[in-house]
């Protein structure tokens, strides 16, 4: 099993935790979080990171490291999980990824684009950039310089235009050609047992609904106060987590309550679609079950 890994993917809200603590407890694992917001210590409740009480069941990595003042990016992520598969390994742990963002699963399994860091002083003049013109003038000087990049973003995708216009300015050389130069995968297809836990839409919406209420009642709005508090960049990756808008925008007067609540469900259940839809298309050789089937087949994929 050394050079074995499970990885268990999924929407929002589908159980992904849960059956990765008690594949942990049954098979001296470790769980690595797959989740490009779990990594923020500012938000431990309103991203379900696992609590304390389950972190001291088994041994937890990478959840809750990184300050939400940072930019945590996929290649950022994929340095700190070759870290943590290699303590795993030395251990004897059985490595179980999990989580709900799907580049980190494909930067696992499939690599990832070779793009050097971007200056912090050249991010931070697009920032200005971007909101002093506006996406559709970035996207604009964006189709004069990587037409190729352009055409497939949507005019108003603030964050991949401006991404896209960094890496030319800091390295003169477009997206695509740094695409064409990529990292090797960190688990080849021969190591790994991947699934995806695919709830039923209606059960798994209405489980949404009733976790963001009970967020609010564990504390989101006050880490949410505090997160508010910092004063960040608000197009930083924590600041647009599900539910930090519209909870910002209550504390500030703007929403009630039931407004904020009601945004942040929504943008959730939209979120759980996307994800639905980009593992089907970006990953199909994960294997769909139900959640409550998922616990048998890993125990009878590991024993194998």
């Amino acid at each position: 099993m050394n050079d074995k890994a499970v990885l268990i993917a999924g929407p929002t809200a589908s159980g992904k935790s849960a059956l990765a603590i008690e594949l942990a407890e049954a098979g001296n694992g470790v769980v690595i979080n797959t989740d490009s917001m779990q990594v923020y210590r500012d938000l431990r409740v309103l991203t379900a990171r696992p609590t304390r009480e389950d972190e001291a069941r088994v041994p937890h990595r990478l959840y809750g490291h990184v300050d939400a003042a940072l930019n945590h990016s996929a290649g950022a992520w994929v340095a700190d999980a070759t870290a943590a598969l290699a303590e795993a390994r030395q251990q004897g742990r059985l490595p179980i990824f999990v989580g709900g963002s799907g580049l980190y699963f494909k930067a696992l399994t499939r690599g990832l684009s070779a793009v050097p860091p971007i200056p912090a002083g050249i991010r931070a003049d697009m920032r200005a950039r971007l909101e002093r013109d506006g996406p559709e003038a970035l996207h604009a000087e964006l189709k004069r310089q990587d037409p190729v990049s352009a055409e497939k973003l949507n005019v108003r995708d603030r964050i991949r235009i401006a991404r896209a216009l960094e890496v030319i300015e800091a390295t003169g050389r477009s997206l695509a050609d740094w695409h064409r130069e990529g990292l090797p995968p960190l688990l080849p297809p021969g190591q790994v047992m991947a699934v995806f836990l695919a709830p039923e839409r209606n059960e798994l919406y209405a489980r949404i609904d009733r976790r963001f209420g009970t967020m609010l009642e564990a504390g989101a709005l006050e880490e949410v106060a505090r997160l508010a508090a910092r004063g960040l960049d608000p197009l930083l990756p924590a600041m647009k987590a599900h539910g930090v808008p519209a909870l910002i925008r209550h504390l500030k007067g703007e929403l009630s309550v039931e407004e904020a609540t009601a945004i942040g469900q929504a943008d959730t259940r939209h979120y759980a679609k996307r994800q639905f839809t980009w593992f089907r298309h970006q990953l199909p050789e994960f294997e769909w079950l139900k959640p409550e089937s998922a616990s048998a087949w890993l125990a009878r994929a590991i024993s194998r």
